[in-house]
């Protein structure tokens, strides 16, 4: 993609995102060979910010799909310590998905993909807590086609959702932070949604550029227990190479007690949230924030920041809002709330997809 919209968003990601500077040891991390224009900005701008060393990888997801269909015990259960090793030194890490083909791992071993999910955790681990990561996506005609849009459709579209002012709409969130800090009950209400739940004590924070792109959501977590009721998702969800449509939550003492799935899925998401113990407690709550995406794109990373959205997250917690809860599994399932209402301590903060809170007002995009 000859476009100059690609150098924006690489200068976006290397100069507010991530914060490249002297002395930096970057990854830029690649699935898909479609991304090579942005790994080319990216590159140059990291060695021109004076990065010390820059290395970037692409992997290929149909390789991936043969390791996991073809692999021995043995091979799943040998821990790449090399990558660990070389993650330690890493201070930057720029991730990009561009694959080819969404349902590229439909038909992998799922327990192959699910068990080297948990052996390669501590290299997540690594980069999240010790690194400046970003993580986004690159255009491509198999993202656009799940979209519903055209690639010059789907191009405008993400380049509309990342480059714009994150400053200012750090500014914004900020006000929704400070109204998350300061409440004690959760209440979300929708057609076929009544949840119940605490976030005493737990923080909001603000995700306003600095680790995925597109970016826009400030999340919490619930108290790891007190989650009551129950929540149908609208939104599709990808996951492991299948997508997931109509999953519905019933919760009791913060445990996801009983899921469905349409078309057929319920045994498989009942497998993933059998993964471990954590995986059927809720990890994140958040809600979307992004003026520019509205509409769903089957692509996670878009989707969970849906302004007029919720997601209520089952798995493992973050670090920065840390209730306790420990998975495998960190699944963001997204609910629309153009037809719902947020209430904080009794107190309605957005309704029908929008703020009707006075200190967050600002957050609202302009209707068209």
């Amino acid at each position: 993609m000859n476009d100059p919209r690609v150098r924006q968003f690489a200068e976006i990601l290397v100069d507010y995102s991530t914060r490249v500077k002297k002395g930096d040891i970057a990854l830029i991390n690649a699935a898909g060979l479609e991304a090579l224009p942005l790994v080319k900005e990216l590159y140059a701008l990291c060695l021109a910010r004076g990065a010390k060393y820059v290395e970037y990888s692409f992997s290929v997801p149909e390789i991936d799909r043969f390791f996991y269909n073809s692999a021995t015990k043995q091979q799943l259960d040998h821990f790449p310590q090399h990558k660990l090793d070389f993650y330690k030194t890493v201070t930057v890490y720029i991730g990009i998905s561009a694959g080819n083909n969404s349902m590229v791992m439909a038909n992998a071993r799922q327990e192959a993909v699910v068990a080297y999910a948990k052996l390669t955790r501590p290299l997540i681990d690594q980069r999240v807590k010790h690194t400046r990561w970003c993580v986004t996506r690159y255009p491509t005609h198999a993202s656009a086609q799940e979209a519903r849009m055209s690639l010059d459709e789907y191009e405008d579209y993400l380049f509309s959702a990342c480059c714009i002012d994150w400053k200012a709409e750090s500014k914004k969130q900020e006000k929704l932070k400070k109204l998350i800090d300061r409440t004690k009950k959760v209440r979300i209400l929708a057609p076929d949604t009544d949840l119940r739940f605490s976030i005493d004590g737990l923080p909001g924070i603000k995700c306003d550029g600095r680790l995925n792109m597109p970016d826009g959501e400030v999340f919490s977590a619930p108290v790891k227990t007190s989650v009551q009721g129950h929540i149908s998702y609208n939104c599709p969800s990808m996951y492991q190479g299948r997508e997931y449509n109509g999953v519905r939550f019933e919760f009791v003492d913060g445990k996801i007690v009983k899921a469905t799935a349409e078309a057929g899925m319920s045994k498989s998401l009942n497998k993933i949230l059998d993964t471990d113990e954590g995986a059927r407690y809720i990890g994140e709550f958040a809600i979307g924030v992004n003026p520019g995406i509205r509409q769903p794109m089957r692509n996670i990373l878009f989707d969970e920041k849906i302004f007029g959205s919720i997601h209520f997250t089952p798995g493992q917690a973050y670090d920065e809002c840390d209730n306790g809860n420990r998975s495998a599994v960190h699944w963001d399932l997204v609910r629309i709330l153009a037809d719902g209402e947020i209430l904080f301590d009794d107190v309605s903060i957005q309704k029908n997809g929008r703020f009707v809170h006075k200190e967050l007002l600002e957050l609202n995009p302009s209707e068209k």
